[in-house]
């Protein structure tokens, strides 16, 4: 069995709120008892609402943020007990594409310093070889050699994020987690970008964790994906079981929400019912049991075990 790049085992975040004078002290739940796999070379989906915790997640497994509770282990090394210097070492291996291709790039700084800034933190190459290699990054991502001495403004959203994806590459990590890289993207842009991924991941044999509300945008492309409701998983599968049926109530909710591309096929009508519960107050039993159409009355009571269906399925619920 291929041993595990990637391993969180029991990951849980809680945000503490600052209460004012008579204000009850509240916490937030961002993230709760998240345990996943990610073996190399494997695109994971991580989808859901906004809000229920996937960035929280991504940021917590490259260590931007430290767990409540939890572990986190790459290479069978668990990163939040080791040194500030075996940490800083491991920037190298993991990396992040940011949502936002307007604000993740420096404005003050020309493609250039951009490309060249990992390069320079982590003491490599002379000066005329962070160039060559800031030329070579910029031909992985189809942009032109000439674009080193522009600055971010000058280029479209979709260039800024070929952009970010470059600076990604820089120190040829293993692991990148994609975060919502094309939600503020025109759909024709997304495409591409989406592709480049997929091509990225062919010519560097890269590990990625894409992050996305969109699930038609997840099964592009990810081999395997995980569904989370309110920082909890509640289903993880291979890609080809999200069209076999069977799945999590809200799993086939988010199915059902994704467009036809044919305007003679009348929208269905949504099942669900009402809007997310409050973070702030996670309902008792299983989270979704308010807004599912399927929900009995142990769903309120007793939280459903994360259990394995069939092989590589493992779904939240009482009655999958």
């Amino acid at each position: 069995m291929t041993e595990a790049l990637l391993e969180a085992r029991a990951v849980s975040k809680v945000f503490p709120l600052a209460a004012g004078w008579l204000a009850q002290k509240q916490s937030l739940q961002a993230v709760t008892d998240v345990s996943l796999k990610l073996i190399p070379g494997e695109t994971l989906g991580l989808v859901g609402e906004s809000g229920c915790g996937k960035s929280t997640l991504g940021r917590i497994l490259l260590a931007l943020l430290q767990p409540t509770a939890g572990e986190v282990f790459f290479n069978g090394a668990n990163i939040f007990t080791m040194s500030r210097e075996s940490l800083r070492q491991l920037r190298q291996e993991m990396q992040i594409v940011f949502q936002d291709p307007y604000s993740s790039l420096n404005p003050r700084m020309t493609i250039r310093q951009i490309l060249a800034e990992p390069f320079l933190i982590h003491g490599l190459g002379s000066k005329i070889e962070r160039l060559a290699w800031s030329q070579e990054l910029l031909h992985d991502v189809g942009l032109p050699a000439e674009a080193l001495q522009r600055y971010p403004h000058e280029f479209s959203g979709g260039q800024r994020q070929r952009l970010g994806i470059a600076r990604a590459l820089a120190l040829k990590p293993q692991l990148i987690v994609a975060d919502e890289p094309v939600s503020a993207l025109d759909v024709s842009v997304q495409a591409q970008i989406l592709n480049l991924f997929n091509d990225l991941k062919t010519k560097l044999g890269l590990t990625y964790i894409f992050i996305s509300h969109d699930l038609s945008v997840i099964s592009h492309v990810s081999d395997r994906v995980a569904v989370m409701y309110l920082g909890r998983l509640v289903e993880t599968a291979p890609r080809h079981r999200f069209s076999q049926g069977r799945l999590h109530p809200y799993t086939e909710v988010l199915l059902e929400a994704v467009p036809v591309a044919d305007p003679s096929r009348p929208k269905p009508a949504s099942r669900v019912k009402g809007d997310p519960p409050s973070p702030l107050h996670i309902p008792p039993g299983c989270p979704f049991h308010p807004r599912c159409p399927e929900a009995q009355p142990v769903c309120r009571e007793v939280f459903p075990e994360f259990r394995p269906t069939e092989p590589e399925h493992w779904v939240s619920c009482h009655f999958r």
